[in-house]
């Protein structure tokens, strides 16, 4: 299709089906609210799917990952300059089920269909966001899982700005034999660093200065690794107390797979650092790679 050419959207179960084409199926599922970062996905997307296949996108609020207190009513939703960014990228299907195709029983938090499966995300859930948002991955998995049986993709593609998230539906996927390609792809960023993210709307121009203090952070314990975890973890938390607009939530070192590191890893070990904050009303986090 040329990048001229508006998506076909399906809005139900049926149409999704009807849409699916007979090729290979490269899939981006998201909440809406695209900015570039979603723009290098679905570039990435349409590489994969080539001229025979079918990029897929999915925009879907999705409320089971969603706290009673955060902000599922504020989230931003955009769908016409959504369809727009998916024309220009080369997508072929935007999928964008309600609530009520998502979830024909009900939400299970909100009380009722009690009896519905959902997914469970197991330890690796229970850290770092899922200690700070009590059953976000739980409602991640289960509605990647339903997107999964309905859009039926040979890949997938996600951004390793949620790298917990990507780990956890890379394990979904292995565990449960789903057969689908998980691709992550590089945090798209802004020039001066700050990860791009639907939520960076909502800051105003001071804070969305102390916002950069996160990459700042990550950027200093990457210059510090090969001196081990206490030097790196350091100079992160230096970066992070010299803004006190900065309401630090956690910082943690990890394996690449979220394990627990050594103070002094062997040289040539890989890990991961992750962050979350608090800037003025929003929640951000960021990652990136460390090499010991």
């Amino acid at each position: 299709m040329t990048t001229a050419t508006v998506p076909a959207v399906a809005r139900s179960r049926s149409e999704l089906r009807d849409l699916r084409g007979t090729g290979p199926v490269v899939f981006v599922p998201t909440m809406g609210a695209l900015h570039e970062g979603h723009a290098s996905l679905l570039r990435i997307a349409r590489e994969r799917a080539g001229d025979d296949g079918t990029v897929v996108l999915s925009i879907f609020v999705n409320p089971l990952q969603f706290g009673p207190t955060e902000d599922l009513d504020r989230y931003p939703r955009t769908f016409d300059a959504d369809l727009a960014l998916a024309a220009t990228e080369g997508v072929d299907v935007v999928f964008a089920p309600t609530v009520a195709q998502m979830y024909p029983d009900g939400v299970p938090h909100e009380g009722v269909a009690t009896e519905a499966v959902t997914v469970q995300p197991g330890p690796l859930g229970d850290l770092f966001e899922g200690a700070s948002r009590p059953g976000h991955f739980r409602g991640v998995l289960t509605v990647v899982a339903k997107l999964f049986g309905l859009v039926r993709p040979d890949v997938a593609i996600f951004g390793e700005k949620d790298y917990q998230q990507l780990a956890l539906i890379r394990r979904m996927t292995t565990d449960l034999c789903l057969g689908i390609e998980i691709v992550g792809a590089e945090t798209d960023r802004e020039p001066d660093g700050l990860a791009r993210s639907s939520r960076n709307r909502y800051l105003d121009d001071e804070e969305r200065q102390q916002a950069a203090t996160l990459s700042r952070a990550l950027r200093a314990a990457q210059q510090r690794a090969s001196y081990g975890v206490p030097a790196a973890r350091w100079a992160a938390m230096g970066v992070i107390k010299a803004e006190p607009g900065v309401e630090l939530d956690y910082l943690a070192l990890t394996t690449t797979g979220l394990g627990e590191l050594p103070d002094y890893p062997e040289p040539g070990t890989e890990g991961r650092i992750l962050v979350a904050a608090r800037v003025g009303t929003t929640r951000l986090i960021d990652n990136l790679p460390l090499q010991f």
